[in-house]
């Protein structure tokens, strides 16, 4: 009677292959969610540190076929510089107007209301977008 072993000695041929390819796939794994997590951050970080100028459309009123008026809230660092961009589109989604807004003033907070000059009658006005200068 003798027994019969069905896996090989333990230590003696060295590490299988499955174990290798698993401790690539970690390695890989690990690398790979750092540089996630590295870009993640510097996104978030360039949203926040670098965004200085930030608004918000209150309200938009159609006052004729030529003119809308849009009322914008601007937050601001103190002293930062920037342009705010709005957009009115007709019915059909054609844009009948946009106008640059220069953000020039000093306080930190603005609330205003700009017209906006229009080629037709508009249905609809946006805020694009900001940027510092």
């Amino acid at each position: 009677m003798s027994a019969v072993r069905e896996q090989l000695p333990e230590g003696r041929y060295g590490r299988s292959a499955d174990e290798r390819a698993d401790r690539t796939l970690r390695i890989t794994g690990a690398v790979l969610g750092v540089l996630f997590l590295g870009l993640l951050s510097w996104f978030a970080w360039y949203y926040v540190a670098d965004n200085k100028i930030s608004a918000e459309m209150i309200k938009f009123d159609v006052v004729s076929d030529t003119e809308v008026q849009v009322h914008l809230e601007i937050r601001k660092d103190t002293g930062a510089k920037g342009v705010c961009t709005l957009r009115s589109r007709s019915e059909d989604g054609a844009e009948v107007g946009r106008k640059d807004v220069r953000v020039e003033e000093a306080a930190d907070r603005i609330d205003r209301v700009w017209s906006v000059r229009t080629t037709a009658r508009a249905t609809s006005a946006e805020l694009v977008g900001c940027t510092t200068r």
